[in-house]
């Protein structure tokens, strides 16, 4: 039986999808996995991600879209959110084509077409064929509630709604506290942007049954919420969805993360502090000045993964080497902080997270960061950049008391500066003995165990609900007549 993944082209997405894939053969020899993928110059790194994991699990098959051959529309030199999607959707010729050509023929049955929230386009596809979709929400619970809720907001006013202004408060399903508006993304006061991505969403009921990446204990609220929002569709929480072998790393240089690790191995247990935004997001130079003040003066131990923003050129969307990092720094940074810091321009992030090593994470709250941090007990000071990282930062510091506050409202680019003596006093509060602080050291060591009982054979809330999904998936399969 074929089941079919169409992610988004972008790691943190197609990093769940994979995760999903193999947990599923895992659990059910039944399936064969296909993945198409979207190759775009705005995300480089999926190419070697794609290749890397297919010389290493057999199991999965992966088809590159752009050896298809229908014409794709031209992408501005430095292009914007909305052009990224629009591309993506243009490539529905060459899913259909795919799919007729290299899965349907060879496949007698066809469990579905997997897509996630900036691919729901596709759901036009499967339609068309006669397939059954699926939605993978590579985000939390609440945030799925948050974007079904903006549907039915939209569709319930009799004029079009807007936000209140920004020191104002909303109740909004899936949080258990009023959520600040300055929290929210701000494409969401765009309308051009806001439109299209109601219109993403609104495809999210066509679906089978939408899958989230998170388990029932972590966000039992949310869970509700889902359920009170649309009681009649089906909802799957199969999580945490980790690439615990560190399959991602192959985007780090072999002689860094062996640096890294042996640096690690000769600190002392849970004295170091992890910094790391993500794939996505290279650092201004002046804020990263402020971060290296910061990190000299608080006097904790360090790594801190770095990428330097370079001007616009065919290259800046790969990682910085790092080897203007020198340039950058304060003068003498690197040998006032030598032997207690070490800085890179990339970090095997999972391998770190799992070092004994590590103590604390300044993390820009994505979604797959936190599942991460949670499954390893490490606890996180919250420095939001984009999307729906605000929300993960206010419902894990607010709702669920599993971070320390340092930022809930930073957006990249928008926000001032973070300054060193703001730096310096939430990581001496995270690593040091402040209560609140070790009152959530205490709240993630207990949710790690819970993270791993969710996905443990037979009696875990994700492996049950998983079993639930795949007999569904079966029992609504496409079978060639």
């Amino acid at each position: 039986m074929e089941i079919v993944f169409m992610p988004t082209p972008a790691i943190g997405h197609l990093v769940s999808h994979v995760e999903f894939a193999k947990r599923l053969l895992d659990q059910d020899d039944r399936f064969s996995v296909t993945v198409l993928v979207i190759n775009p110059v705005f995300a480089p790194e999926i190419r070697t991600y794609a290749e890397s994991l297919a010389a290493s699990d057999g199991r999965l098959r992966f088809i590159d879209l752009s050896q298809i051959q229908f014409a794709l529309p031209s992408l501005p030199q430095t292009p914007k959110l909305l052009d990224k999607l629009r591309y993506i959707e243009s490539h529905k010729l060459h899913v259909k084509q795919s799919l007729i050509n290299q899965v349907l023929l060879d496949s007698v049955s066809f469990a579905g077409l997997v897509v996630d929230t900036f691919t729901t386009p596709m759901i036009d596809v499967a339609n068309e064929l006669g397939l059954p979709s699926y939605l993978l929400n590579t985000s939390s619970a609440a945030s799925l509630a948050f974007m079904l809720h903006l549907v039915s907001r939209h569709d319930q006013a009799a004029v079009a709604q807007d936000f209140q202004a920004p020191d104002t408060e909303s109740v909004i399903p899936g949080y258990m506290n009023p959520v600040p508006i300055k929290v929210l993304n701000s494409l969401l006061f765009d309308k051009n942007w806001y439109n299209y991505f109601l219109n993403l969403v609104r495809r999210f009921k066509e679906t089978k049954a939408m899958i989230t990446n998170s388990f029932a204990e972590l966000e039992c609220h949310a869970v509700k919420s889902l359920l009170e929002l649309e009681n009649n569709i089906r909802f799957y929480m199969v999580g945490p969805l980790l690439d615990l072998h560190g399959r991602s790393s192959s985007l780090c240089d072999k002689a860094q993360r062996n640096e890294v690790m042996k640096w690690l191995d000769n600190q002392p247990p849970s004295t170091v502090v992890f910094l790391c935004f993500g794939s996505l997001v290279p650092m201004d130079e002046a804020q990263a000045r402020e971060i290296a003040q910061g990190l000299e003066r608080c006097g904790h131990r360090f790594l801190w993964s770095v990428r330097i923003q370079m001007p616009m050129n065919d290259e800046s969307e790969k990682p910085n080497n790092g080897t203007n990092l020198k340039e950058i720094l304060p003068q003498g940074f690197s040998e006032r902080t030598k032997g207690r810091g070490l800085v890179c321009s990339w970090a095997p992030q999972i391998e770190v997270l799992a070092h004994k090593s590590i103590g604390g994470f300044v993390s820009h709250c994505g979604w797959n960061s936190i599942l991460e941090s949670l499954w390893y007990g490490v606890p996180i000071l919250t420095w939001p950049m984009y999307a729906e990282q605000q929300r993960n930062a206010f419902q894990m510091v607010k709702d669920l008391g599993l971070a320390v506050e340092m930022r809930l409202d930073y957006k990249l680019g928008e926000s001032d500066l973070v300054m060193a003596d703001e730096i310096e006093k939430a990581i001496k509060c995270l690593m040091g003995a402040d209560s609140s602080a070790s009152e959530v050291r205490i709240k993630v060591k207990k949710m790690s165990q819970v993270s791993k009982e969710a996905v443990m054979d037979s009696n875990g809330s994700s492996f049950t609900s998983f079993a639930r999904l795949i007999e569904f998936m079966i029992d609504n399969a496409y079978n060639k007549p």
